[in-house]
């Protein structure tokens, strides 16, 4: 049965792979991963942080989906919006999923990304930071 979910594949035109390496590490932080031998001779290239895994294979009919995501969990969301904003990548806040701040934006190929961070989370180290603040 199904135990949890391994990596997300995206698609992105040949030849991308050093803009989405720029924009996967450069501005979401994430880390490369190399590709095992027999796969690295099609191109693409592989990322991770914590426990997501994306994987950006080429595909010369490559037509990023208007719909399709990943839903990324992130912490200090609105520091990510501005990295994405400075680096020139669109930011669209969506307010329509309780208990959750999202927003919407796109990678170098196109390709739909859904970033999220729990209110609930943002709730109970509200007092912690307050606590450490006031100590000084």
């Amino acid at each position: 049965m199904i135990t949890g979910l391994d990596h997300i594949q995206l698609a992105a035109p040949p030849g991308t792979e050093d803009a989405l390496r720029a924009y996967y590490v450069g501005v979401l932080g994430m880390t490369e991963t190399l590709k095992p031998a027999p796969l690295a001779a099609r191109g693409g290239c592989w990322f991770e942080a914590g426990t997501a895994h994306l994987h950006l294979g080429t595909d010369p009919a490559h037509h990023p989906s208007a719909k399709a995501h990943p839903g990324l969990s992130v912490t200090s969301i609105d520091a990510l919006a501005a990295r994405l904003t400075a680096a020139g990548a669109p930011v669209t806040w969506d307010h329509d999923l309780p208990g959750r701040r999202r927003f919407y934006s796109t990678d170098p190929a196109g390709n739909r990304l859904e970033f999220l961070e729990c209110l609930e989370a943002l709730e109970l180290l509200e007092p912690l930071v307050s606590s450490e603040l006031r100590r000084g």
